[in-house]
Parts: structure tokens; sequence; C-alpha cells
């Protein structure tokens, strides 16, 4: 069995994300042990931003007559797909960035997109698929908060990996990750901590699901 682990934060140390990730992975990796792990960092090693249009282009472009830009744009989203496509569970870490969708992963899921096995009207790319979707908020865009509706991110990855694309989909979510980093936040230091704490614990308990779910797909 493969897990396919994606991490998007630009972060290289102390990530909130890949803290959560990394709990779910071990999980995954104690249920599955010498299986395998496959990553990809798309928030330090990034995808090209032209990528996609490149891509696009090449979609209306007979075959002979595409570019080499548009021939590695297109090699490049078949190998994102297959890397989805090709693994038994998905755990993917992405962080809200200013409000929204980290351009790496709108990249990433853009150019997925591009390739034929993602077409409209054709089966769900990940119909049935366990994916887990951690997720971290610097700040809180709950219910009554100042902010909420602010988060553009989790809504979107919901309507993508659920609804578009058919995953069996479980989010773990962290929130106020700035508490401690931006002083105006330091008034809510006993609720970041509760909130950090139930995070781990929920991260640990999807992991040991998605090691089942994909074992049970597996058989």
């Amino acid at each position: 069995m493969t897990l396919f682990r994606l991490d998007a934060s630009i972060r290289t140390a102390g990530s909130a994300s890949r803290e959560i990730a990394d709990i779910v992975e071990a999980e995954w990796q104690a249920a599955h042990p010498g299986d395998t792990v496959i990553r990809r960092h798309i928030g330090v090693d990034v995808l090209p931003a032209d990528a996609w249009g490149l891509a696009v282009g090449a979609g209306f472009t007979p075959d002979a007559d595409r570019t080499p830009q548009q021939r590695r744009a297109t090699a490049l989203a078949a190998e994102l797909t297959d890397e989805l496509v090709g693994a038994t569970a998905v755990l993917l870490a992405v962080p809200l960035y200013n409000f929204g969708v980290s351009q790496h992963v709108k990249t990433w899921i853009d150019l997925i997109i591009t390739d034929p096995r993602a077409a409209a009207g054709g089966p769900p790319l990940l119909a049935g698929k366990p994916v887990v979707l951690a997720t971290v908020r610097g700040g809180a865009y709950g219910s009554g908060t100042p902010r909420e509706g602010w988060d553009h991110s989790t809504g979107y990855l919901r309507r993508i990996l659920a609804d578009v694309w058919g995953a069996d989909l479980t989010l773990v979510e962290r929130e106020f990750t700035l508490v401690g980093v931006n002083p105006a936040l330091d008034a809510f230091t006993d609720a970041a901590a509760d909130l950090h704490r139930a995070a781990l614990s929920a991260a640990q308990e999807a992991g040991k699901a998605l090691g089942a779910a994909a074992h049970r797909q597996a058989v």
C-alpha cells in the first residue's frame, strides 16, 4: 500500500501543518510498516507558475504542434495525477495563507484538472479514497468570531477533494497558530493551547482511521 503526502507550508522548520501531518503519517506507518510513502513538498519545491496555462493550451493544440514547454507541462500534470491516483491513501497538509488557498496548492489542483483522468463527466478521480486534510490558521475564523467567513481555503478544498474528486475526506484543523508570535493574540494563550492539544489528538485518531480505511480499500 502507498500513502501520498503533500505539504504546502512555505516554512522549512516549525510548520504547524506539518506537525499535524507527521502524526497522521506516523499512525498510518504503524498500521502499514514497510509500506511506501510518496512525498511532495510544493511549499518548498514549488511547481512552475506558468505550467497550468501551458497545460491548458496543450489541450487545444494537436500533439504534433505542441511546444516543448507545453509537453513539459502536460508531463508534469500527468506525474502529479499519477501520484494521487496511484496511492491507497492521501494526506494533505495545507495552511491558510492570506485568507485563501495557497498559490502552490492551487497550481497543483489546476494542473491535475488538466489531466484527462480528471475530466468532467468521468469517474471521480479519488472515488471513495481515504484522504486526510490537515489545515491550520493563524487566528480564529469560526462562527461568531470577527473573521468568520474569511477562510476562503477550507471550503474550496472540501469542494475539490470531496465533491469534485469524490474523496472520503477527514478534516483535522488547528486555529490560533500565531498565538505566541503575534502579541495582539496574547489574550488567547490558554485557548490556543487547548486547540493545539485537541488538534494533535484529532491527528492521531485520523491517522489510525486512515490506516484502517486504506487496509479495507486494498482488501
